[in-house]
């Protein structure tokens, strides 16, 4: 059993807790930390009255490294999982160091004046913490996260000699909302409204965003528009699997979105620049963040399911094979469970699993680490068991687009 401090009040943490809580022999004592600590205590409600189990509560801000080891001291967790914005990985990361214990996040940092999402900053981090002897497992989410776990179980168990790969991410639910994101509306237009970029012949091909477009059948969605991006997990699975000739990244977005997208695009509303109003300076995204709807309250009205899942291409004992796993997660069975839609609920478990795997000494070791240099076996168990089972299929054909 293992104590941890959850950091973030959002959808994906209370996903996360409410998972934890229903592994009491794995999960022995939970805090959750945030900004607001009325979130965390609604939060804290909800799992007792779920599972009967109380987690503690604390207000933090994450930004303040000094005060999350602090923090961390008080509560002496086993480890801390990182659930906020990723503007706040390397200060959580900083407060792990200085209080001498494990780290977890979900998403890879982000610079709050830029844009732009890369490894490299936290990948510096792996001498520090292999001298501390600690571990930071980075990603554990959907994707990133499970499409890593998911590239590495194809390559130990289906396809020895990958080539080529695509994940793709359909969200096929419906919110009711005229616009709304599935997560963190902030993260997710600077993510959207960035160039796409892929991994090709051992470098990278930028193209604008949202240039791309292909329309594939979704086991139980259906034909879906989806759009080539950039997503973080291409960068440490091109650099894990150098043999991958190809590496890209798909993702749905139905035209209501796109239109909504393309609007407050051209009135600078989805800029990160600081604008003067009345005298202060506000960031246009950061107010428009406000003003749309909050991710976590969207599980009331959402229905419809999501289907995520990889598609690899290349040789397995010297036949051409390609084979496309996945995972199905209905928004309703979410909210049920743990009252979060699928997209909070495909993070949050994720994220418990990379938690509970680093408590029981199954993938703890020193350093800093991205999932797919893990055994994938006991990761991909945890899923067909904690409500995300996978699946996988033969194609007669690699992707032809």
């Amino acid at each position: 059993m293992g104590n941890v401090l959850v950091i973030g009040a959002g959808g994906v943490g209370s996903v996360g807790v409410h998972k934890m809580a229903m592994l009491p022999e794995r999960f022995e004592n939970i805090t959750l930390a945030s900004r607001t600590l009325k979130k965390c205590d609604l939060i804290a409600d909800s799992v007792e009255a779920r599972f009967g189990k109380r987690i503690q509560t604390a207000e933090i801000d994450a930004d303040d490294s000094k005060a999350t080891a602090a923090l961390i001291e008080k509560t002496q967790p086993d480890l801390v999982v990182n659930l906020a914005l990723p503007y706040q990985d390397l200060a959580i990361m900083d407060a792990c160091l200085m209080a001498g214990v494990d780290y977890l996040d979900t998403a890879n940092y982000e610079p709050r004046d830029e844009a732009k999402f890369e490894y490299h900053w936290q990948w510096d981090y792996q001498d520090r913490f292999a001298d501390a002897g600690l571990m930071a497992l980075l990603g554990s989410g959907f994707d990133p996260g499970v499409t890593n776990v998911f590239t590495a179980y194809i390559r130990k168990h289906l396809i020895s000699n990958m080539q080529t790969l695509d994940i793709l991410d359909c969200n096929g639910g419906d919110h009711g909302q005229a616009f709304a994101t599935n997560f963190n509306p902030e993260i997710n237009i600077r993510e959207v409204t960035a160039p796409a970029r892929h991994w090709h012949n051992g470098a990278w091909v930028e193209t604008p965003a949202l240039s791309h477009k292909q329309s594939f059948d979704f086991p139980e969605v259906g034909a879906r528009n989806m759009y080539l991006m950039y997503h973080e997990e291409l960068e440490s699975l091109s650099k894990h699997y150098p043999e991958l000739t190809r590496a890209r990244f798909w993702m749905t977005f139905g035209d209501a979105y796109l239109k909504h997208l393309e609007v407050l695009q051209n009135i600078g509303m989805t800029s990160i620049e600081p604008v003067l109003y009345e005298g202060r300076e506000i960031v246009p995204l950061q107010f428009l963040k406000a003003v749309l709807p909050d991710p976590g309250d969207l599980g009331k009205t959402t229905h419809g399911k999501t289907c995520i899942g990889n598609i690899v291409s290349g040789t397995q004992d010297g036949a051409e094979r390609h084979v496309y796993l996945y995972n199905i997660c209905d928004h309703e069975a979410c909210f049920a469970e743990v009252g979060s839609q699928a997209v909070s609920y495909t993070t949050g478990v994720p994220a418990m699993i990379g938690a509970a795997l680093m408590l029981d000494g199954t993938w703890r070791q020193p350093g800093v680490f991205n999932l797919e240099q893990l055994d994938p076996d006991p990761f991909m168990k945890m899923l067909n068991e904690n409500g995300l089972p996978w699946q996988y299929v033969d194609l007669d054909r690699p992707l032809d687009f």
